[in-house]
């Protein structure tokens, strides 16, 4: 993928969660709009503002759906806070991404805890893939890689494997 390319799509990335962020932060709750619903605005904006094809917002919509849900599913469980499922000192992240991120998981777990009361099995994450900030670990070799913000998955730098997961609530780094 060329650079410009990859770098279109991490903006569209972080576009699409402050777009979210700022739907789903309505003042009244009875009007927020559900998650879903939110990240289809988002979706549908980055493309008639000319950020993104409809291809590549289906694509960035899913990573952020699945970052958010990732999220949220870890610090439902035993009250973990985000610091944790990004593994890294949050004075890394840029101050506007983390907090744009961190109100978008909240709200994200409430529905979260809503709609499933059970673990559901981790998701993949795929060697070119866009990911939110924090900590993945490869399949194979149990290799963590940490992204400080939004980027591009790279394969396993350590065996060359591509695909990964985000290390459960309660799991020690290796």
């Amino acid at each position: 993928m060329a650079e410009q390319d990859q770098n279109r799509l991490l903006r569209g990335y972080e576009q699409m969660l402050h777009r979210l962020r700022e739907m789903m932060d309505q003042p009244d709750h009875l009007t927020r709009p559900r998650l879903r619903d939110a990240l289809e605005t988002a979706k549908q904006q980055s493309v008639e503002q000319g950020e993104l094809s409809r291809e590549e917002a289906d694509r960035i919509g899913n990573y952020l759906r699945r970052d958010l849900e990732q999220a949220a599913q870890y610090t439902a469980s035993d009250e973990q806070d985000l610091a944790g499922w990004l593994r890294m000192d949050l004075q890394l992240i840029e101050d506007w991404l983390l907090d744009q991120f961190a109100k978008a998981t909240d709200l994200t777990k409430i529905e979260f805890m809503n709609f499933q009361r059970g673990l559901a099995p981790a998701e993949v994450y795929v060697t070119g893939e866009v990911a939110g900030p924090g900590t993945l670990r490869c399949t194979s070799c149990g290799e963590t890689l940490q992204f400080e913000r939004v980027d591009q998955i790279p394969p396993c730098p350590n065996c060359g494997n591509q695909e990964f997961i985000r290390p459960a609530a309660g799991q020690p780094e290796e």
